[in-house]
C-alpha cells in the first residue's frame, strides 16, 4: 500500500466524542506522531490501540519532519494528532504536511473536534465572519502590538489562552479593543463546561476575585462599523433606478427602504413630488 500522512482530530475533551473513523485509521498506520506521547498514550490505551508513538512538537519538528518524512517516503503510512482537537492548526504538524505536499506524499484528513468552532458555536456572538489568532506572546510588548494590530478588525476574534495569563490579556484586550463583548469558554465538552459571557471589563473584575482555571478559548466581538446614512433623495436615485428597470414604483420604494433604512412611504412621496 502507498504511503500516506492521515491528519487525525482527536477528542477535546469527551472521549466519547472519538470518531469510528479516526479509531480505525490510529489502528492501521505504521506510527503516529504525537505532540505530547504521554497524553496520547492514554487515549491509545483507553481504545486499546497499540502502535509505535514518535514525539513531534515545536523544539523538536525540524528533526522529526526530515526522519519522518523519508519513513513515509519508504512506504510507510502515519497518522498525525496533538493532545486535543485537530491536529496542524496553530501547531508544528504544518510543517510536516507542507514536507509532505512538497515531496507528492498524499495528505488525508480524519476531521474531528475543534476547540475554535465548538466555541464560537456556543459563544453568542456573530459566526458569519472570524478569524483565528491562536496563543498570544507571554512577551508583553509583543502581545500589545499583536492586539493594536487587531483594533480595528471587524471580524469575531478567537484566541487560546492559559489561566496564570488570562488576566493580563484581558487587561490588553480592553486598552487595545475597548470594552468589547467578550464569551470565555473553559473544559469544552467536560464535565464542568463553562461559557462566561460577558464584557471585557466584567470579565477582568470576575478573574480578580476568582483564580482563573483551565484553558480558554477567548472570542471576542469585532469592531462594529458605522452604518451608512442616506438621505432622501439618495434613496430615491436608488429606486429610480430599479423603476428604470421595469420595477413598479412601489416595488422600487420598498427595495430602497430596505437598503437605506429609510421609511418606503417617504421615498414614494419622494418620487411622485419629484415627478410631477
Amino acid at each position: 500500500m502507498s504511503s500516506k500522512l492521515y491528519v487525525v482530530g482527536t477528542p477535546i475533551g469527551n472521549l466519547s466524542d472519538m470518531s469510528p473513523r479516526a479509531i480505525e485509521t490510529l489502528r492501521s498506520v505504521d506510527f503516529i506522531a504525537a505532540e505530547d506521547t504521554r497524553v496520547t498514550m492514554k487515549l491509545l490505551n483507553h481504545f486499546d490501540i497499540q502502535k509505535p508513538l514518535v514525539s513531534y512538537f515545536e523544539h523538536n519538528k525540524a528533526e522529526k519532519t526530515a526522519k519522518m518524512l523519508s519513513r513515509l517516503q519508504n512506504g510507510e503510512k502515519c497518522a498525525i494528532v496533538t493532545d486535543a482537537g485537530m491536529p496542524c492548526i496553530s501547531d508544528p504538524g504544518e510543517d510536516l504536511v507542507r514536507a509532505c505536499r512538497d515531496n507528492g506524499i498524499e495528505v488525508e484528513s480524519v476531521p474531528g473536534p475543534s476547540a475554535v468552532i465548538t466555541a464560537l458555536a456556543v459563544s453568542g456572538l456573530k459566526t458569519g465572519r472570524f478569524c483565528f489568532e491562536g496563543f498570544l506572546s507571554v512577551n508583553k510588548q509583543s502581545r500589545r502590538v499583536h492586539l493594536e494590530e487587531l483594533k480595528n478588525e471587524t471580524r469575531t476574534m478567537v484566541f487560546y489562552e492559559a489561566p496564570h495569563k488570562l488576566l493580563a490579556t484581558l487587561k490588553d484586550m480592553e486598552a487595545a479593543f475597548g470594552n468589547r463583548e467578550i464569551a470565555l469558554c473553559r473544559e469544552l465538552t467536560k464535565l464542568h463546561e463553562e461559557v462566561i459571557r460577558t464584557t471585557l471589563k466584567d470579565a477582568q473584575k470576575l478573574y480578580e476575585e476568582t483564580a482563573p482555571r483551565g484553558e480558554f478559548v477567548l472570542i471576542i466581538s469585532g469592531k462594529e462599523t458605522e452604518k451608512e446614512t442616506y438621505t432622501v433623495e439618495q434613496a430615491a436615485e436608488i429606486a429610480a433606478r430599479l423603476i428604470s428597470g421595469g420595477e413598479s414604483a412601489s416595488a422600487a420604494a420598498k427595495e430602497a427602504a430596505a437598503v437605506t433604512g429609510l421609511k418606503k412611504g417617504e421615498i414614494y412621496k419622494f418620487l411622485i413630488e419629484r415627478d410631477k
